[in-house]
């Protein structure tokens, strides 16, 4: 069995295990569309969950959460915390700004 390259193509032929997974990756999302991934992932999702429960991704999520707190620190939540809200406040604001320009285009109403 040959033995999968680390680096990037090389005209060779041989092509490294990352490299085939992309190209195929590609192909299937050109010839299904990228809605594809989302139908097989929810697919795959409600699967696990009549197999396993709500109760298996409460507790996968507990410790994904867990391992995140002991690599980054419990101030980590805070960050994303406020960076998430920083992203929704920009949203808003530009949301309202469209607005506000779409209704100045249209002009008054009677």
């Amino acid at each position: 069995m040959a033995k999968p390259k680390d680096g990037p193509d090389d005209g060779s032929g041989d092509m490294s295990v990352r490299d085939a997974g992309k190209k195929g990756g590609d192909t299937v999302r050109d010839r299904y569309g990228s809605t594809f991934y989302e139908e097989i992932g929810r697919k795959g999702g409600q699967v696990t969950r009549e197999r396993h429960g709500a109760e298996f991704y409460e507790s996968i999520g507990r410790k994904g959460g867990r391992v995140v707190k002991d690599k980054y620190g419990t101030g980590f939540y805070e960050q994303i915390g406020h960076k998430g809200g920083q992203k929704v406040k920009s949203l808003v604001a530009e949301a309202k700004k469209k607005r506000a320009e779409t209704e100045r285009e249209k002009g008054p109403s009677s």
